[in-house]
């Protein structure tokens, strides 16, 4: 992952601590709500297998990027798999390759899962103005348009202003 996703990323969490249905998961059936969102995402190793990273967050952005480039080399020098036993996270995809209008991400429907998944997309520069195609997931009995709408806003607030204070 580049610096500027790892930027993005830790924007992206900034905005979902700031909105309390990001941080409301379901665990054994019951609906819980977490102080702390960390973010976890797929990383592509050399060899074509992924791994998955678990990116801790910071509110201080120098220290989230420093300690999530640590994760990221961690987790390309591995061949397993190692899942997040927690359910206080973000399931984040990057797709940096390409625009897109719509994704559906695979999903076991036999496993609790409540997580929201977010993905970016190509960041492109027209008129001087950059555009990034993102695609929101969530369990809507704990999200609704409203709270995405109020995430998209705050997040595009944190991008415009990264170095104000996160929360």
């Amino acid at each position: 992952m580049p610096l500027s996703l790892f930027v993005t990323l830790h924007r992206s969490l900034v905005a979902a601590h700031q909105v309390e249905n990001f941080r409301t998961r379901i665990v054994d059936g019951t609906v819980w709500r977490y102080e702390q969102i960390n973010a976890g995402s797929a990383v592509g190793r050399a060899n074509g297998t992924i791994g998955l990273g678990h990116y801790q967050f910071r509110p201080r952005i120098d220290e989230f990027v420093r300690e999530a480039s640590i994760e990221l080399d961690r987790v390309r020098q591995k061949d397993d798999i190692e899942g997040y036993p927690e359910a206080n996270l973000i399931r984040y995809s990057v797709l940096p390759w390409f625009d897109f209008t719509s994704i559906s991400h695979a999903r076991n429907f036999s496993r609790e899962d409540s997580a929201p998944r977010i993905t970016f997309g190509k960041i492109t520069e027209a008129d001087g103005r950059c555009t990034m195609p993102l695609s929101i997931h969530v369990h809507h009995a704990l999200v609704d348009g409203l709270h995405v709408a109020q995430f998209v806003e705050k997040f595009q607030h944190s991008l415009d202003a990264p170095d104000s204070e996160p929360m």
